[in-house]
């Protein structure tokens, strides 16, 4: 085993993705420094102002939404840097990331001044979106050309799953390997090997998708508003749809996009597609990029947000969305049938859809050969660059390989296809042909070597149990994969074979019913009985779905109406004890967080004996927003947690923060800042990558066996009591009579309070767990008969959003 570990990184450049990338290097702990220009001296005052250009990023990234850092005060932990005095420091970093402008001479330029001082073992790779790696290599020595490629990041850096990898024909092929498995398991990407083609693969296919749908909405007549509707969430695609993406990309960057597909693919079939819309080049004139300017496809006027209709070039009223029969052809669950109706269908805009994707299929078979290794790459890189939940190559497999290629031959034959390319003699002889598709259990079509690829077999990925799969590839589904111990409507209790339960929540949010808790029940059982631990994963975990999003109200109601707030008493305590057996469990219990962890689902993390936590997991308790206080001991852990911290000082000083948290339902933005927010303890584990969870959490759960795991001592807490509950009345007190918050939102805060201080009893008293507990319980009973907390509960059920009473 040979270790390539990344000790320091340079980033070359502090525009948006340079200063953002130094940044989620930050978040994964690699120490980075951020070069650019000097400054001007009227740009700072002494030492300052050579890095002022630098700072200056540094202090934007604290501000930039959505948040490029997991903690913004980690910002003060990049390095800064300008290449007129710290070039030396590139002797100490192991990758050098060059971010710079898309100019190839400012690049070479820049590349002059920075080579002679590279380590000799360092990879070099550049972040350009489109330039050709190995024209930018010109110039190198042979050393340093087999140390160099492509590294495309897709913005904004820390939430994109994609990174291109675009070697050259001189990168040495353990190059690429070190840097694959760097960025896949520390950075937390999905690596997809690029040709070094114009605009490598997703910006080559996502440009001309778009510029295919400009060209088809203005031969179907249709506006901006109409194809927004059409081409956003109803696809499986970004919600803002095709023109509002680009407003949001900015105008100005799609026409540069576009323009080095007009200056280097003058050859291809698709050339004429290349040329920029008149409608974009004449809102580029105007400086009318999109969103930065106020202006672009859409503009905001007063609260009302106006669409660009292309006939006159004037701003006029929005909101149109599709028809309705073509809104219930997308409702279709049958791919098969689904493209069929929008092949036959009369309607423009179920033609223009067809269209739409005739053009995209014509063009991934066409240059497959000249831009991917193989099939899947192209699917990847749609889902992970431009936020599609199925790739193109899936789609047209879904929905009849066969069939699909027949109709797109016609309409190439017919001349309704945007070029005359005949599709390639893949689509109907052959493997292909013979097994419905270009995906398989043995891997993916290769145009270039006529065969079906295998996945990857890089080391990186024996850290991923389930890999991103692609339709049609077979591979094994979290949902179905493993021996089943238990399963039912609500949970699949699960094993592969390594000593470890898996207990899956199979609830919509994965929500906390009374069949979670019963399955919760079992599995600490059988845990006990027959393995080394228990790990609670949901198959979704990697797909953005949640960990919990709580307890499930919906299922509480029965008891509520016909019994009152005493008939959900034994639900409450049930839910209590079964969280208090999960943190004394004889095994260790892990509970591996990702997504929305909220309520009664952030309580079920506190109380597993560890988190291992992806770093975009969504933590607190949010209980205030539906007029209730957290019941499953979420409060009794904060005044646990405040006593440990404060080691024999004042409790007070470490309760504000459990306290603030749970009254004005704090939700963290990241695992680094659920850390700082205390919701998960230092030693808990942060992942990068969400395909790595299940690994890290089943890792963790038997080296805590296997060291010898015993179940804390049960142990009185110390307690603030009524000086402490006094105290923070007071400060309640002054924000009611201020008009910061209402009648209720103050009873609840007090009810908080008195929980998380022991109630009216001496300050430093001790107290169980089962004392808070109680309070919690009562508390919140109370609570459910209160009419303000009917408002809201009943607000949130019709609406899916708060009300504030």
């Amino acid at each position: 085993m040979t270790n390539f570990i990344v000790k320091k990184v340079a980033v070359l450049g502090a525009g948006v993705m340079g200063a953002q990338i130094a940044a989620h290097c930050i978040n994964a702990k690699v120490p980075v420094v951020l070069f650019d220009l000097p400054g001007k001296p009227e740009q700072g005052s002494g030492g300052s102002a050579k890095n002022a250009i630098v700072l200056k990023a540094i202090e934007g990234l604290k501000k930039l939404s959505p948040a490029p850092l997991g903690n913004k005060d980690h910002a003060a932990l990049i390095e800064v840097a300008n290449y007129e005095d710290d070039l030396a420091k590139l002797a100490e970093c192991d990758l050098i990331i060059e971010a710079i402008a898309e100019r190839m001479d400012w690049k070479h330029d820049l590349y002059k001044k920075v080579a002679p001082h590279i380590a000799p073992n360092a990879i070099f790779a550049s972040n350009t979106s489109g330039l050709s790696i190995t024209k930018l290599s010109e110039g190198f020595d042979a050393d340093l050309k087999s140390r160099y490629c492509g590294v495309h990041f897709f913005n904004p850096p820390r939430y994109m799953h994609l990174v291109e990898i675009i070697p050259t024909e001189f990168t040495k092929p353990e190059i690429s390997d070190q840097l694959e498995g760097f960025l896949t398991s520390t950075l937390g990407k999905g690596v997809v090997r690029a040709k070094d083609t114009p605009n490598f693969i997703a910006n080559r296919v996502g440009v001309f998708g778009i510029l295919a749908i400009v060209h088809e909405a203005e031969k179907f007549g249709l506006s901006v508003d109409v194809v927004d509707d059409l081409t956003g969430a109803k696809l499986g695609r970004a919600k803002s749809g095709t023109f509002r993406t680009a407003d949001v990309v900015g105008l100005d960057t799609m026409g540069h996009v576009i323009k080095t597909m007009q200056d280097y693919l003058p050859n291809d079939p698709f050339a004429a597609v290349y040329k920029t819309p008149a409608v974009l080049a004449k809102l580029v004139e105007k400086g009318a990029l999109g969103q930065k300017t106020g202006a672009g496809f859409y503009k905001k006027v007063g609260k009302e947000i106006q669409r660009l209709d292309f006939a006159t070039g004037e701003y006029v009223a929005g909101g149109a969305k599709a028809a309705d029969i073509v809104a219930r052809i997308l409702k279709e669950k049958d791919p098969v049938k689904k493209m069929k109706a929008m092949r036959e269908s009369t309607n423009p805009q179920a033609q223009f859809l067809w269209a739409i994707f005739r053009d995209a299929f014509h063009y991934i078979a066409v240059h497959l050969d000249t831009v991917a290794d193989n099939a899947r790459d192209i699917d990847f890189a749609m889902r992970w660059g431009f936020g599609w939940t199925t790739g193109p190559f899936e789609t047209w497999q879904a929905s009849g390989w066969t069939q699909v290629a027949q109709w797109v031959k016609e309409d190439i034959d017919a001349g309704h296809a945007l070029c005359n390319a005949p599709l390639p003699a893949w689509v109907f002889e052959g493997p292909v042909a013979e097994k419905g598709g270009v995906h398989t259990p043995e891997g993916s079509w290769s145009a270039v070597s006529q065969s079906f690829v295998p996945r990857s077999e890089l080391a990186v990925y024996q850290r991923q149990e389930f890999r991103a799969p692609v339709l049609g590839s077979g591979e094994l589904d979290g949902r179905k994969a493993g021996t089943t111990v238990h399963e039912d409507d609500d949970v699949r209790l699960w094993h592969s074979g390594d000593d470890v339960l898996v207990i899956s929540l199979k609830t919509k949010l994965h929500v906390i019913s009374p069949g979670v808790i019963a399955g919760f029940r079992k599995a600490l059982a059988e845990a006990e009985k027959n393995f080394k631990g228990l790990v609670i994963w949901s198959a979704d975990a990697a797909d953005g779905g949640a960990f919990s999003a709580g307890a499930d109200l919906q299922s509480a109601l029965p008891a509520f109406m016909s019994g009152g707030a005493k008939a959900v008493d034994p639900i409450i305590k049930e839910l209590q004890d079964t969280f208090m057996a999960m943190k004394y469990s004889n095994v260790p219990v892990v509970a591996a967080v990702a997504g929305l962890a909220l309520g009664g689902g952030c309580e079920m993390a506190l109380h597993a004996s560890k988190r291992v936590a992806s770093i975009e997991s969504y933590i607190g308790l949010v209980e205030v927003g539906v007029g209730l206080i957290p019941a499953g001991g979420g409060l009794k852990e904060a005044a646990a947690r405040a006593a440990k911290e404060a080691k024999g000082t004042d409790i007070l000083q470490f309760l504000k923060t459990g306290f603030t948290n749970a009254a004005t339902a704090n939700v963290s933005k990241s695992a680094l800042e659920a850390q700082a927010m205390g919701y998960l303890k230092e030693d808990d584990v942060i992942v990068f990558n969400p395909y790595e969870l299940l690994h890290v959490a089943k890792t963790e759960a038997r080296a805590m066996f296997d060291k010898g795991y015993r179940a804390p001592l049960k142990a009185p807490i110390q307690v603030t009591g009524r000086y402490g509950w006094g105290t923070i009345k007071a400060q309640l007190v002054n924000m009611r009579d201020g008009g910061f918050i209402s009648a209720h939102d103050f009873k609840l805060g007090d009810m908080i309070a008195q929980i998380v201080s022991g109630g009216d009893i001496d300050q430093g008293s001790f107290v169980s767990e089962q004392w808070l507990l109680d309070m919690e319980r009562k508390a919140f009973l109370e609570l459910l008969n209160h009419p303000k907390t009917q408002e809201r509960i009943m607000g949130m059920l019709q609406t899916g959003k708060p009300v504030r009473n």
